[in-house]
């Protein structure tokens, strides 16, 4: 089939994985960026895979179609070669001593909602010294030991240098998308046809989608060489949920050239980590402001002092898409899928999401020509 994909963010990119993997299909995709995709949401984003912790606001699909992503992630990295670009080593949850009462009664909420919330293990301070040494000034925790991450910013980079040995597969960069229509695509200067679109936008499918906005969320890129947290850490406190998410060192595997165009550090011998992240009523994408710094920066210097001295090496301001129940959508008509409104929830749902789409879409019109 002759394909294309208007949007080359995460789920255009899992969504001509999962196309290659099935056929020999032709793909186009439609960016109005770069095809690094240093300014979509799936790079700002910390890849965090964490069901259960969403559970705090999030309806039971999400919990569902999560550990659903959980299982599919794996074979998506290694298609790409990113063999090392995901962790499933369950993630720590803490609280400041006066903010405890509200983390207890988190894990009391998901232990009531879902049955499998059974495996979440209570940490005293010698079981969280044990598990990540440094956080041993926690007195009390949570282990939740299915949950994991994906290293976002080394998907994109090795998702695009795995479509670009692909002699089918074509990116149209800067090439923005003015309206799509089943088995058409109108930009600017043309009106081209496929067999098939998706239409994997995100916030700039708006002239479609009249209920879709978009969340800004600001992240923080940090390393130090004094502190080592091997697992996403949540801080539950009443006015924001910090999370510190481990990236390894330096850009590993990633071509310098893609490095100096996206902003990862070359630095070695230092530990990197994404802390994140604000949630903000807001389509306004201009860099991090001063008081979102200030609670970033003071809650992570309150989980462990030596993140005093850390170095501040990035930060990335970005848009999420949603709708008002804050539920991902999929629309199929022949000729057209469109996927949207992963909200805060990119690399927790794509892979399930686009699974769900194809087969409840392209593959069953297909099967009924």
């Amino acid at each position: 089939m002759n394909i294309a994909i208007a949007g080359a963010g995460l789920v255009g990119r899992v969504v001509a994985l999962n196309l290659l993997q099935s056929g020999n299909h032709r793909i186009t995709f439609f960016e109005k960026d770069s095809k690094e995709g240093v300014t979509a949401a799936g790079f700002t984003a910390a890849g965090m895979l964490a069901p259960f912790a969403e559970m705090e606001t999030a309806e039971s699909v999400i919990f569902e179609l999560g550990h659903r992503s959980i299982a599919l992630w794996p074979a998506l990295l290694k298609e790409i070669g990113l063999f090392d670009g995901y962790q499933q080593k369950g993630t720590v949850i803490t609280a400041h001593p006066q903010d405890m009462g509200e983390l207890e009664h988190f894990i009391g909420m998901l232990q009531r909602k879902v049955d499998a919330a059974g495996s979440i293990e209570v940490l005293d301070r010698t079981k969280i010294s044990k598990l990540e040494p440094d956080l041993y000034t926690h007195q009390k925790g949570f282990y939740i030991p299915s949950e994991g991450l994906v290293d976002a910013q080394r998907f994109m980079a090795f998702s695009v240098n795995y479509f670009d040995r692909y002699e089918n597969v074509s990116i149209r960069e800067y090439t923005p998308v003015e309206k799509i229509e089943a088995g058409k695509v109108y930009t600017k200067d043309s009106v081209e046809e496929f067999d098939w679109v998706f239409d994997t936008r995100g916030v700039g499918a708006k002239e479609y989608f009249k209920d879709l906005r978009g969340v800004r969320g600001e992240v923080m890129w940090v390393e130090s060489n004094d502190i080592d947290i091997s697992r996403p850490t949540r801080l539950m406190h009443p006015r924001y949920k910090l999370y510190i998410v481990p990236r390894g060192s330096g850009c590993e595997g990633i071509d310098l050239e893609y490095c100096k165009d996206c902003k990862l550090s070359q630095t070695t011998g230092y530990k990197r980590y994404i802390i994140g992240a604000t949630e903000i009523e807001s389509e306004d994408t201009s860099p991090i402001s001063v008081r979102s710094s200030m609670e970033l920066l003071s809650a992570l210097y309150t989980v462990h002092p030596n993140f005093g001295e850390a170095r501040v090496v990035n930060s990335e301001t970005n848009c999420r898409p949603a709708f008002k129940d804050n539920l991902p959508r999929i629309e199929n008509e022949k000729g057209l899928t469109r996927i949207n409104g992963l909200y805060r929830h990119g690399y927790l749902l794509a892979p399930a999401i686009v699974e769900k789409a194809l087969n409840e879409g392209l593959f069953q019109v297909k099967n009924e020509a």
